[in-house]
Order: C-alpha cells, then sequence, then structure tokens
C-alpha cells in the first residue's frame, strides 16, 4: 500500500432534506471513488434525512444551523476536530463527483505537500460543463482549467485537511451563509498552511445564481465586515471594506438589493462577530504575493 493510500478520507454533506435523489446519486458517486473507501457522514440540517447506506455516520439537527455550522458538526461526527480521518471533503447535496479518481488524486496532492492544508475543487455544470468565473478562487479567473496556489476556496467543493482545524479552528458559525470559506482560508494561511485551485478535481454542480436566497445582500456585507474585523491588522480593515462598498455601487444593484445590503453592511459593526484575531503581517504580504491582498 502507497503513502497515498494509508491517508484516510471523510466526506461531510449537509442535506435540507429535500433533494433525496441528488443525495443518493451524490453517496453512489463517493463510495465509486478509486481506492480505499472515503468514509461518509451526513447532517440533515435542520429536517430529517432519508434511509441511508450501512457505515454512514449521520445526525439530524433540529433547526437549521446554517452552512458552517452544519458542516461543524459534520466534521465532529469524524472526531473532536475530525481526528478520525487526515482530511474532510465538503460537499453540496446537490452535487456529484463524475471522475472516480478524484480521491486518489487528493491523497497524492495531501501526501506529496504535507503543507497543503485545503484544496478547492473545479465546479462544473454537469449539462454544458462551463465552470462560472465566480467559482475560481482568485482574481484572474478566464482560465478555470489552469489549477494554481490560491487565498480561499469553495465551501461546498473542497477538501480540508484535519490538521488545519486544530490549528486554525472551524469555520464561523455565526457567519451562518456567505464568506465564511475566506475566513477559514485567511486564518490557514496565517497559520502557515496553503491553498490549492485543482482543476482536475471536478464537481458537477448546476450552474445556480447565489442571489437566489433571500438573504443573500444582507449576509454578503454583513460577513464581509465580520470578515475584516475579525482577521485584518486595523489599517486594512477600512481600506478592504471601502474598496467593497465602492464595488457594490459600481455593480449597479437594484434598490431592493441595495437596501438589503446596507442593512447587512450596517448589522456588521453593529453585531458581535466572534473573537478578533488580526492575520501577521507577513500573512499580508503572502496574500498580495498570491494576487490577492487583503483589500481586494
Amino acid at each position: 500500500m502507497s503513502a497515498a493510500d494509508g491517508f484516510r478520507l471523510g466526506a461531510v454533506i449537509i442535506t435540507m432534506g429535500n433533494r433525496p435523489a441528488e443525495l443518493n446519486a451524490l453517496i453512489d458517486s463517493v463510495t465509486g471513488q478509486e481506492g480505499p473507501a472515503v468514509e461518509l457522514a451526513v447532517v440533515g440540517n435542520g429536517a430529517p434525512l432519508p434511509p441511508l447506506p450501512a457505515g454512514v455516520r449521520s445526525v439530524e439537527l433540529p433547526e437549521n444551523l446554517g452552512i458552517p455550522g452544519g458542516r461543524n458538526v459534520g466534521i465532529e461526527l469524524f472526531g473532536p476536530d475530525a481526528r478520525d480521518v487526515d482530511a474532510v471533503l465538503f460537499l453540496d447535496d446537490d452535487g456529484l463527483l463524475p471522475l472516480s479518481d478524484s480521491a486518489r488524486l487528493l491523497r497524492e496532492a495531501f501526501t506529496a505537500d504535507p503543507e497543503l492544508g485545503i484544496v478547492s475543487f473545479r465546479i462544473a455544470d454537469p449539462d454544458t460543463g462551463i465552470t462560472q468565473r465566480r467559482h475560481v478562487p482568485r482574481l484572474r479567473a478566464s482560465d478555470p482549467l489552469r489549477s494554481s496556489r490560491v487565498t480561499t476556496f469553495l465551501g461546498g467543493a473542497s477538501a480540508v485537511r484535519s490538521k488545519v482545524f486544530g490549528q486554525a479552528g472551524q469555520l464561523p458559525g455565526e457567519f451562518f451563509y456567505a464568506h465564511e470559506e475566506t475566513d477559514l482560508a485567511w486564518r490557514a494561511l496565517d497559520a502557515g498552511w496553503s491553498i490549492d485551485y485543482r482543476a482536475d478535481v471536478v464537481l458537477h454542480h448546476p450552474t445556480t445564481s447565489p442571489a437566489r436566497h433571500a438573504s443573500f445582500f444582507h449576509n454578503v456585507a454583513r460577513n464581509r465586515v465580520w470578515l475584516a474585523r475579525r482577521n485584518l491588522p486595523a489599517l486594512f480593515v477600512p481600506l478592504y471594506l471601502g474598496t467593497w462598498f465602492l464595488l457594490t455601487l459600481a455593480r449597479r444593484p437594484s434598490p431592493e438589493a441595495l437596501k438589503a445590503w446596507w442593512g447587512g453592511f450596517r448589522a456588521g459593526w453593529r453585531e458581535p462577530c466572534g473573537a478578533r484575531r488580526p492575520m501577521r503581517w507577513r500573512t499580508v504580504w503572502r496574500l498580495t504575493r498570491l494576487g490577492r491582498p487583503p483589500f481586494i
């Protein structure tokens, strides 16, 4: 058995209970991966679970804890900070792993690079094969088939080394939805880990707009403020938020969207956001060298 085969993978799937056919198809795509079996954990986020295959770890939560809160519960199904496995895949219940070598590629990547903490997958529409620009976690996103080092990742199409949780913490549950991945990514980078975007690890997911969620504009603005308050040196907080304020206006949102965004922006200053742990200046420089200084 190779070193990569000894690297244990677990997968956390969050479901709202309304897509049982898609959930079963995703589970089949995970259990059909090459090599050692990927352990599965399914979290019913405020919803009952359908019958699951034997051996799948599962929990039904009485209420919806949001995406990061649900994923944190899934992490703990693999022991404290997922100690029962070496890395955790986060998958959306309407996604699918179309290629059977994804788990092998992840094992090889983590084994080859001990400093690799997070891998972000390429998301492609199952019908068109197109990867939306917003699904490439870097500014130079015109070529989604190019793999690279990046500064953030896509929550529902990713793998995180378990040691990252022990050193950088889990996802910020209070965010509920939006920017929780960047919060963890910045803390992981500050702890010395690297993040890769891998175009050859593919997740099929239908093309959707994040604005379909009623709370999208509010949460995006509130969590952007929380992200800065929690993680940035004081000098960068107004620079970062000022840049995003101008970008939002330049995109000309509808009056209703702008009202929700402004309400979220104000809430981000009024409401508690958890412990503040500003990143080190060498992390600021590292983000800058990777093409994403923390004021963009």
